[in-house]
Parts: structure tokens; C-alpha cells; sequence
């Protein structure tokens, strides 16, 4: 018997910079934050929200996506652990436009590429994490 998932709850990813994070994330996806400390809490309310590591999550659909700065090494795919992660856009058109947003602010990236299934593109957020946008083929 196997356990019925039906879609993920949230992702958390381990960075170094909360400040160049939430910069980068904010500019590039523009996500609702869902769960921050807000600016002069109380020593309760920080207690409360702890498991935030001093970081943010941001609300993504019905997912959450979260910035934890506790890391003081690099990223590399190719350790145990995340590979890269994938956001779902709607079609080729926001891949050609992210595209330019992104070179807009300097972020380099790989171009949209087709990989039979749909298009992907690929770019690294500011500790090297891999990220990625896929559209489906129409």
C-alpha cells in the first residue's frame, strides 16, 4: 500500500543572505509573503515564529515556498538533496517574456529551451540554487 500524496505543502530552501534572497525572490516572482516576523515583535511572537529560522515564507498557489538563512556553505546539485526546483508557468509566451525580465536585472540565464515535453527556462537564484520555469507544449 502506498501513501496517497496529492501535491506538495510547501518547499523550503537553505541560503545564506536573507536580505539578497527576499531581494532576489521578491523582484523576480513577486510572491504574497505568508509568514514573516514582523518588524519589532515581541519577544512572544518571535518565540511563536521560530521555525522561520529568521527567515520568510512566501504563499505560491496553494503551496508555500520559504527562505531559511541558515546556511554557510555553497549549493551543488550534484550532492544529496535538491537538484533544482521547477515552477509551472502557463505557456511559451511567459517563458519569452521572463526571458527578458531576467536579463533585464542582469540575472543570466540559459535561454528557453525545448525539451520535447515543453519548454524550460533555467537561471540560479543569489546562492547558485538551481530554478527553473517549465511551460507545457500546447
Amino acid at each position: 500500500m502506498t501513501i496517497p500524496i496529492k501535491s506538495y505543502a510547501h518547499v523550503r530552501l537553505t541560503v545564506t543572505d536573507i536580505e539578497a534572497s527576499r531581494a532576489f525572490y521578491d523582484a523576480v516572482f513577486g510572491l504574497p509573503v505568508a509568514f514573516e516576523v514582523p518588524e519589532g515583535a515581541d519577544e512572544a511572537t518571535r518565540e511563536q515564529l521560530g521555525f522561520l529560522f529568521g527567515g520568510v515564507i512566501y504563499q505560491l498557489g496553494d503551496s508555500l515556498l520559504g527562505l531559511r538563512p541558515v546556511a554557510d556553505d555553497v549549493f551543488s546539485e550534484n550532492r544529496v538533496g535538491l537538484d533544482h526546483l521547477s515552477f509551472a508557468v502557463e505557456d511559451r509566451k511567459v517563458l519569452d517574456d521572463a526571458a527578458g525580465q531576467l536579463e533585464a536585472r542582469g540575472i543570466p540565464h540559459a535561454g528557453v529551451k525545448d525539451i520535447g515535453a515543453g519548454y524550460i527556462l533555467e537561471f540560479r537564484d543569489p546562492d547558485d540554487i538551481a530554478l527553473e520555469l517549465f511551460a507545457p507544449k500546447a
